[in-house]
């Protein structure tokens, strides 16, 4: 710079170089010492906004499928036919597996003919007994006769109640060589083929596939203890219901997404706490109707925290980080510049709130902070923050 000031103090009369020198001393200023010497920097100040307002509590936990099956058959045999497609979404009752029918109905029929068989004992025991009773009334026919026969009937009565129970059996058998979807959901790929040996019963089963349901979809996820009795307080109080009892607003946001707008209702807090990690089960139902949401995926929720409560909210980027404390800069009367310490608190509808550190009077500065020092003097605009619509 001095090189050429040299050169033009050499052109230039004694008031040219004055006032060229009181240039070069005033592009070499800072800001601050401009606005000493005019006019005090112009900032937007505005008093926070005053609004009703919950608390959040965050967690991550994963969806799960509100009802799960694996599938598995009643009855032993070789599977005949697969009816569906691996992964396709199937109807409660809809028809999946086929198990070779033949031995269950050769087993129907033979259960009929024994309950036949045993009609027609009946029928002859029925009449035998009459005949013995009318004899005995008559005083013609011994009493052991009477007693015998009415025994025999009675036999064969309970023959035929066991051949109903026996054809019964054998048509439930029949019916479960059709297997089919318990439920409405997706289903996995199937575990057997065609030809295969399926092994039912109640133990040593064959495990033919596994069956989610899609819509609802549930979220599980875990609390800790302070969380418990928080929210237990809270109970007590009346600020917030349990969510035991309660559907408590929750929504999630997924891996890949930044905003929480998945939005569900709690349904279930455990019983009690697990004493080796100190916390408790909670859960939550959404509404998932295109079925995109599966069972597995892990989400991060935000969870009604607190009864509705007022409280100041001011733009993030008006509050600056300096070291571990949160500074924002104000303007008292006299138009001079002042730093409060806050604690932040979550984002409402896209403003901060501050949970400590500001008054509802304050002139908060919005915009222009790189032209503001604590102690400098500025020239305050009074703006409006307008409140962003609600998440």
């Amino acid at each position: 710079m001095m090189i050429y000031y040299k050169e033009w103090h050499l052109a230039f009369s004694n008031t040219s170089k004055v006032v060229f020198s009181y240039f070069l001393i005033c592009a070499a200023l800072p800001t601050p010492a401009l606005a000493q010497q005019g006019q005090p920097p112009a900032v937007i100040v505005s008093n926070p906004v005053a609004e009703m307002v919950f608390d959040w509590d965050e967690y991550t936990g994963r969806f799960q499928a509100v009802q799960t099956v694996d599938l598995q058959a009643r009855v032993t045999g070789y599977l005949a036919a697969i009816h569906f497609e691996d992964g396709q979404l199937v109807e409660q009752n809809q028809l999946l597996y086929t198990i070779d029918q033949r031995p269950f109905q050769l087993a129907v029929k033979q259960a009929q003919a024994r309950l036949q068989a045993a009609e027609a004992t009946r029928d002859l025991a029925l009449l035998e007994f009459e005949r013995a009773r009318e004899l005995f009334n008559r005083n013609v026919g011994p009493q052991s006769e009477e007693q015998r026969t009415s025994a025999a009937y009675q036999e064969a009565l309970a023959n035929v109640a066991l051949s109903e129970a026996e054809l019964e059996v054998a048509q439930l058998d029949l019916e479960f060589t059709q297997i089919r979807s318990p439920i409405n959901g997706r289903i996995a790929e199937t575990q057997i083929d065609i030809g295969d040996l399926v092994i039912g019963g109640p133990s040593g089963v064959t495990a033919l596939t596994t069956i989610v349901s899609v819509d609802p979809i549930e979220f599980v996820f875990t609390a800790s203890e302070a969380d418990f009795l928080k929210y237990a307080r809270l109970n007590e109080t009346g600020e917030r219901g349990t969510s035991r009892t309660t559907p408590n607003p929750i929504f999630v946001r997924l891996q890949d997404e930044t905003a929480f707008t998945r939005g569900g209702a709690m349904d279930f807090v455990d019983n009690r706490l697990d004493p080796n990690s100190g916390t408790i089960l909670g859960r939550a139902v959404f509404e998932n109707p295109e079925g995109f949401l599966q069972p597995g995926l892990f989400g991060r929720a935000r969870l009604l925290g607190s009864g509705e409560f007022e409280a100041l909210l001011i733009p993030d980027s008006a509050i600056v980080a300096d070291q571990a404390r949160s500074i924002i800069y104000v303007v008292n009367e006299n138009n001079v510049v002042e730093t409060r310490q806050v604690v932040r608190g979550e984002i409402w509808s896209g403003l901060r709130i501050i949970r400590s550190g500001l008054n509802a009077e304050d002139n908060v500065v919005i915009s222009g902070l790189q032209r503001v020092r604590p102690g400098s003097q500025v020239a305050p605009v009074l703006e409006q923050i307008a409140l962003p619509a609600a998440e």
